[in-house]
């Protein structure tokens, strides 16, 4: 059966058929993803069952496995961030982010699988920063093509120490992973194409800025990436998989349910941002 890709929305997001994710993949087939999630940004799937093992054999097929720069209690693997919630509201995931950024060199993508949903509930939106980027003014994209921000794992630490999924001393934490300096606006390293870089769990301010323009234009971006039509809403199934471009995208995981939700993650290395 060949793969299949459907688009789900014109800017983010499709569904792919006809591939078994478990099975050691063939370069024909690894070059055909890669391809749909350079035009996608956000590859979907459905009834992907999976071990670990074999979920860390598909990150491979793309790219290094990064180990998690903050591992949580849930699960030993040190290869696998396991995702176990069940009150997340206020916990970090439902703001719109994408992963690791507070790191010199932030994840290339990420494989997040769906071992355990609820009822009803527990969807993660994904956005497009391309179309974030491309649908500000030119005047507002010249103003930020010039301009640095410094990302902090501290917002985002002190929210997983506080609820619980955390293990670890924030001081600690902070000596390992000092604030980092990336581009307001990244260049795609496969694509050219230009994308918002700044989330609102890790930016903290821009620096060539003054404290109140920054936080000015810091809030002025993170509104605009809310608008709809740069997203795409994904409703998980147990053995449903998505595999995403961390460098152009950001994900929110919408926090309307009460019952256990367990996500395996497994990241892939990427590198500095420019």
């Amino acid at each position: 059966m060949p793969i299949e890709v459907a688009a789900i929305t014109p800017e983010i997001g499709a569904e792919v058929t006809g591939v078994e994710l478990a099975r050691p993949l063939d370069e024909a087939t690894v070059d055909a993803l890669r391809a749909a999630l350079l035009e996608h940004l956000v590859l979907l799937f459905r009834d992907q069952p999976m071990t670990p093992e074999q979920q860390l054999a598909l990150g491979r097929a793309f790219g290094e496995i990064q180990r998690p720069p903050v591992k949580t209690r849930h699960g030993d693997d040190p290869e696998i961030n396991v995702l176990d919630q069940t009150s997340p509201r206020g916990e970090g995931a439902d703001s719109w982010h994408a992963d690791h950024t507070y790191t010199e060199r932030p994840a290339m993508g990420s494989i997040l699988r769906a071992v355990r949903v609820p009822s009803v509930g527990g969807d993660t939106l994904f956005a497009s920063m391309y179309a974030a980027h491309d649908a500000l003014s030119e005047p507002m994209q010249r103003l930020l093509a010039g301009l640095t921000a410094e990302h902090d794992i501290t917002r985002s630490a002190m929210r997983g120490i506080r609820a619980g999924h955390l293990k670890t001393d924030l001081r600690a934490l902070q000596r390992r992973l000092p604030p980092v300096t990336h581009p307001v606006v990244r260049t795609h390293p496969e694509t050219g194409r230009k994308a918002l870089f700044v989330n609102g769990n890790s930016t903290v301010r821009i620096c060539e800025l003054a404290e109140t323009e920054s936080a000015a234009l810091l809030h002025l971006l993170f509104d605009h990436i809310h608008r709809p039509e740069f997203q795409v809403r994904w409703s998980w199934d147990a053995d449903s998989v998505a595999l995403l471009d961390n460098r152009c995208t950001q994900h929110y995981a919408v926090a309307d349910y009460a019952e256990r939700r367990i996500l395996h993650r497994v990241t892939i290395a990427g590198d500095a941002p420019f």
